[in-house]
């Protein structure tokens, strides 16, 4: 059976192969964010105050989930354009029991600790019942988010991106529907609100284990696994830049947070959670467009198609460009109405959070090409400088800016941390495009 990952793409019917994953990840996005927008609306800023709080923990859940799925997905499809088919399915099979593993450890680890987990990230008195209230029950969700965010992935490698998206549209919806259902009608509080998250997960997850288990006639199944030790050090190698990007949103929240409650205490929390909020919506774009192009390049990096490889780089260029200046757009003529979704106009959360966000969504220019160069080298197999983008524009620089600036500029430097950053990261990813173009022939 031929694989989609294979014909030839035009720069129209890349974008609409790619866009499932796109719409999949703003949905996502918008569904997390609706957590957010109910508990603000319905319960109170402190709730909202709280999630944010405990935001790092589920962010690195699914960066482990993001580094299984698009680190394995790398594997499988380089296995299909080597047409070692049976192998991809047995690494396939074995690459998701490892993420079921994973996802138990997590649950048993979060669940023991969580008192000293809260405490950890800064939880202050007002708000450690909230944090704990909502992150008991995220917990006990872990393996189901590890499942939806791996079979996003593994939908495209398998040539079947739209099925991906209308799962995870479904857990969307329902996650909607049960936040008003538990926090309004239940009055179940900001537990509520996790637990129509969790539910989200599941469809997804439950469904994606179904398709892949008796849907034999497709690409990619279960398939009896085999044991490959490599295969896993390679899963979590190619995929450790997402990883590390989602661990990195897990420290600069955490920083975030700290830096707020120093200079605006939980008042600045809440507007900073907002912020944070629109750049998960916005950025969404560019990590769907990535993840859905990641798989057409390592297959043809597995075939050995450098005309393909230097023809879709060419377009991925120009979509990231495209793609980049509209979001920065919207950032700029829909401010008001995203903030006002959390906080009432006139309020000061409101007001912290206009003028913050006017500064902030100058990394949107940026952000998208750093986000897909990372990418671009883990479909290529090269965790190395995958990781290495990824370390340096969001460990390094992003930190360093978030240290460095405010004690030079004031709050004002909390908020350009991220452009700055995200300005030198483009600056690297240029570099590393550029060192390794004749190495996979882009160029």
């Amino acid at each position: 059976m031929k694989n989609s990952l294979g014909k030839d793409f035009t720069l129209l019917s890349l974008v609409k192969f790619t866009g499932p994953p796109v719409i999949m990840m703003v949905f996502l996005a918008l569904y997390t964010m609706i957590d957010g927008v109910f508990v603000a609306n319905l319960i109170n800023e402190l709730a909202l105050s709280a999630i944010n709080i405990v935001y790092p923990i589920p962010s690195i859940v699914v960066g482990i989930a993001i580094m299984i799925g698009t680190g394995g997905s790398a594997i499988i499809a380089k296995n299909m354009g080597e047409n070692k088919i049976l192998e991809a399915k047995q690494n396939f099979t074995l690459i998701c029991l490892f993420g079921l593993v994973l996802g138990l450890v997590l649950v048993v680890v979060g669940l023991l600790f969580i008192d000293e987990i809260i405490l950890a990230l800064g939880a202050t008195e007002a708000l450690f019942g909230y944090c704990k209230d909502y992150l008991i029950v995220l917990a006990m969700g872990t393996p189901l988010a590890i499942f939806q965010m791996i079979f996003q992935s593994f939908f495209v490698t398998a040539g079947k991106p739209h099925l991906g998206l209308i799962v995870t549209l479904l857990g969307g919806v329902a996650n909607i529907i049960l936040d008003y259902v538990f926090i309004a009608i239940f009055n179940w509080g900001i537990a509520g609100a996790a637990v129509a998250t969790v539910i989200g997960y599941s469809i997804p997850a439950i469904y994606g284990v179904y398709f892949f288990m008796f849907k034999k006639t497709t690409v990619l199944h279960f398939e009896k696994p085999v044991f490959r030790k490599d295969v896993i050090l390679n899963t979590c190698s190619n995929g450790s830049s997402e990883m590390v990007s989602n661990l990195s949103i897990s420290v600069t929240t955490f920083l975030f947070n700290m830096m707020m409650l120093k200079y605006m205490g939980e008042t600045g929390v809440a507007a900073i959670t907002i912020v944070l909020y629109a750049q998960f919506l916005l950025t969404s774009v560019f990590l769907g467009y990535s993840q859905g192009v990641a798989p057409v390049f390592s297959y043809n990096y597995g075939e050995g198609n450098r005309a393909k490889i230097k023809k879709y780089f060419k377009m991925s260029v120009i979509i990231i460009v495209v793609f980049s200046v509209l979001m920065y757009g919207i950032s700029n003529v829909f401010e008001d109405l995203i903030i006002s979704i959390f906080a009432r106009q006139g309020t000061e959360v409101f007001a912290i959070a206009k003028h913050g966000f006017a500064l902030f969504s100058i990394s949107f220019i940026f952000v998208g090409f750093n986000i897909f160069a990372s990418a671009l080298f883990t479909a290529f197999s090269n965790g190395k400088v995958s990781a290495f983008i990824s370390f340096v524009r969001t460990f390094f620089f992003l930190i360093l800016s978030l240290v460095c600036l405010p004690m030079v500029i004031g709050i004002e430097g909390i908020w350009l941390a991220v452009p700055l950053a995200e300005l030198l990261g483009l600056v690297l990813s240029v570099i590393c495009i550029l060192r390794s173009r004749r190495e996979y022939g882009y160029l």
